[in-house]
């Protein structure tokens, strides 16, 4: 069967690492020929969406169409595509819309009654000017402003004094309003992330990840299974699956969550392909979240069960530069070109590196996603330790 994955970046990633674990072949269609995704795909076809060409230049008919891109317009392109040429699409246009907006989210959340940190711009603030809100912070920090439309860390500030708020002002200034901004209540704790696939009254969910964070607040990250008790794990599941069908979704989505004093408090929902989480649930359970929504798209082979984890497993992105090996929040996979899939990396499972061949002294900088599994946590960190330890001995013999 030919997936075609529309968009190669970190999302595309995601799609054609499962589907080709699924035994599908894929082709990815980007108007970057060196997207990230590039690097894995069977084919690759370089074809930028546009309302005057929305059907790609010699693309074999697919069996099924994979969206993996966070743009509205091109979105709408890619279905009158798959509406034209009759190819069935993994995707639900409505619930993306709705989930992009957090806005929008944060009152279906509040609408539901359901746990979220609070929201302090309502419209009254949004009226008033820049001075007269910052002067009603400073006594209720700390605070996170972020986007109403992104995904990940972008554009996510934290204000949690009143040095960080005089630096949002003096940026903010000429500003007449908060337009565009969410303000909320800043809260810590660790966080979690659960997928949901499916239709109305058949969805199902998948493990829980735990996810971390680099100092940006970009995932550097992901863990399985997460640090969550039984009824912890319930409550999310329960969450999820009620907000599906409060939007009566019809694919994939992902909720967020933080642990704070004890509950479990909603982030953000999106409707579309997550990255990084599928993949570090497929290493945990078997269960491949593309396999799964292929099947739910095509109503066809019945879907695999779902099995609690069998595995610890740890995905995590590093930078390598020099002898230096940091982990990084997932932004710099996008940074490096093409990923090639790798076995056995300096004792990482698995790893998508931006080489094809295994990094030298030719190579002076270069990122990886590194995949370890283990029958404990502990395994699974003595097994990252060594590989750190591994590349940066490499790299000094070679210097």
């Amino acid at each position: 069967m030919l997936i075609a994955v529309a968009g190669g970046k970190l999302q595309g990633v995601e799609a054609v690492y499962l589907a080709r674990k699924a035994g599908f072949t894929t082709l990815v269609i980007d108007k970057n020929p060196r997207a990230p995704a590039t690097g894995l795909a069977d084919r690759i076809l370089t074809f930028e969406f546009s309302p005057a060409r929305f059907i790609p230049e010699s693309c074999p008919q697919p069996d099924l169409i994979f969206p993996a891109i966070e743009d509205e317009a091109a979105l709408e392109l890619i279905i009158a595509w798959a509406e034209t040429k009759k190819i069935p699409i993994a995707f639900d246009l409505e619930a993306y819309r709705l989930t992009q907006s957090k806005q929008l989210s944060n009152r279906l959340f509040a609408d539901m009654n359901l746990p979220m940190p609070k929201v302090l711009n309502d419209s009254d603030w949004l009226r008033e000017s820049a001075g007269n809100w910052i002067s009603r912070w400073s006594g209720i920090l700390p605070l996170v402003v972020k986007p109403d439309q992104s995904s990940g860390s972008q554009g996510v500030v934290v204000i949690k004094n009143a040095e960080d708020l005089a630096s949002f002002g003096s940026r903010q200034s000429g500003s007449d309003s908060l337009n565009g901004l969410i303000v909320q209540e800043y809260i810590d704790g660790p966080s979690y992330s659960i997928e949901v696939t499916g239709k109305p009254g058949q969805y199902r969910t998948y493990a829980v990840t735990e996810l971390e964070m680099d100092d940006a607040y970009d995932c550097c990250a992901v863990r399985v299974p997460a640090t969550l008790d039984r009824a912890q794990v319930l409550n999310l599941e329960t969450m999820a699956v009620a907000l599906a069908e409060n939007i009566r979704l019809s694919g994939i989505m992902d909720l967020e969550v933080i642990l704070h004093n004890n509950e479990l408090k909603l982030l953000e929902i999106d409707a579309r392909i997550p990255s990084q989480t599928p993949m570090a649930v497929f290493q945990a359970t078997g269960v491949n979240m593309i396999q799964s929504l292929a099947s739910q798209t095509l109503d066809s082979s019945p879907l695999p069960s779902l099995t609690r984890e069998s595995r610890c497993v740890r995905i995590e992105h590093i930078h390598v530069s020099g002898n230096q090996v940091t982990v990084k929040g997932e932004h710099i996979m996008g940074q490096f070109g093409p990923l090639f899939l790798h076995t056995d990396f300096f004792g990482a499972d698995e790893a998508l590196v931006s080489f094809p061949v295994k990094p030298t002294l030719q190579h002076k900088e270069w990122v990886a996603t590194l995949i370890f599994t283990g029958t404990s946590h502990e395994t699974v960190l003595a097994k990252q330790s060594a590989c750190h330890a591994a590349i940066s001995d490499r790299l000094w013999q070679v210097t």
